[in-house]
């Protein structure tokens, strides 16, 4: 790998699937002239279900491959691989920007006094060490509310954004926290933000969401211009897709993702 980064590379962003593709939206909004490449494993998801060391083992292959291809830093748009392996990275790649996803609870803590807070999530990130630190960090400022929610992230992952289906599992799944009883709700999978507005709709209007997308989008500019690695100029990125799967499915349905407004 070559270790003279410079500000012409791409930045990669690397998911198990097609749900980073909503934290990829936010970099290229606040950093539209960068070129990125965006990698899903799609072939091995969800890494939920998987043992930590295995999935430590994979995200370190593919973090490995995109930077072989010269990415200049890495965004890790899984909560599941980042809790695995982004402090291994970190030691394995000090000069390289690495910025790792986690649940958006401070922002939705901080938006009112003591809001009762909704955390959707994966099973896996729930059970986390990683997660349980983070509840425990606003513990005295919320009610935090952990919901795992299965099988939410297959939806996504079918291109099923608006079925009669998914609209049928997040009435049964939010049916107790559906008419406003909860102030805030944080999705805690950056699969979730693509069903946003069908979690709006069931949850009510006056129930604030978040995600943390953006706030990685910005850690990872800010990173990047500590180490004077981003793109200066005023042209349009080029954004290049790969995945585990051969077969084009899942690229077509990033570009769709990507597409939406």
């Amino acid at each position: 790998m070559n270790n003279n980064l410079h500000k012409e590379q791409p930045i990669a962003v690397f998911d198990s699937g097609v749900g980073g593709v909503s934290v990829l939206r936010e970099l290229i909004k606040i950093m539209p002239s960068e070129d990125y490449i965006y990698m899903g494993d799609s072939k091995n998801a969800p890494y939920g279900t998987r043992p930590k060391e295995e999935v430590r083992k994979l995200t370190i292959a593919c973090a490995e491959n995109l930077f072989s291809q010269g990415a200049k830093g890495l965004v890790v748009a899984c909560n599941t691989a980042t809790s695995a392996a982004v402090r291994v990275l970190r030691e394995t790649y000090p000069q390289i920007p690495i910025v790792g996803i986690e649940p958006a609870v401070k922002p939705a803590v901080l938006c009112m006094e003591y809001p009762r807070v909704l955390v959707m999530a994966t099973p896996m990130t729930i059970r986390e060490e990683k997660f349980h630190h983070l509840m425990e960090r606003y513990e005295n400022e919320a009610e935090i509310i952990p919901l795992p929610c299965p099988g939410l992230m297959d939806f996504i992952e079918r291109g099923d954004l608006d079925g009669e289906d998914l609209h049928s599992y997040l009435k049964d799944l939010l049916y107790s926290y559906s008419d406003n009883q909860v102030d805030a709700a944080v999705l805690g999978c950056t699969h979730y933000p693509f069903v946003k507005r069908q979690i709006q709709r069931v949850l009510g209007d006056r129930v604030k969401i978040f995600d943390g997308g953006e706030g990685t989008a910005r850690e990872m500019r800010r990173r990047l211009g500590e180490k004077g690695l981003l793109q200066s100029s005023d042209r349009h990125g080029v954004i290049k897709f790969e995945n585990s799967l051969t077969d084009s499915g899942r690229i077509e349905l990033c570009r769709r993702l990507l597409a939406l407004p």
